[in-house]
């Protein structure tokens, strides 16, 4: 009777007629996110790369337990 892709095909044109107002804001969120996605995952490649060629130092003190403080 009906196949896989015959049925997919069918859904496809049944949502794009009755969302058709909504559509064009749909796919413009859909490239907002994906744009968003893209740049976060370069953010993060960027990040890593830049973690192995040096390592980020962080400034701070160091503190020593006294010898007569019990330990937790």
């Amino acid at each position: 009777m009906f196949g896989l892709s015959e049925i997919a095909i069918i859904l496809i044109v049944v949502i794009a007629v009755l969302c058709a107002k909504k559509l064009p804001e749909l796919t413009r969120s859909a490239g907002k996110s994906a744009r968003i996605l893209k740049a976060e995952a370069r953010a993060m490649k960027d990040e890593d790369d830049g973690e192995r060629a040096a390592p980020r130092v962080i400034p701070g003190e160091t503190v020593t337990p006294r010898p007569d403080e019990p330990k937790a």
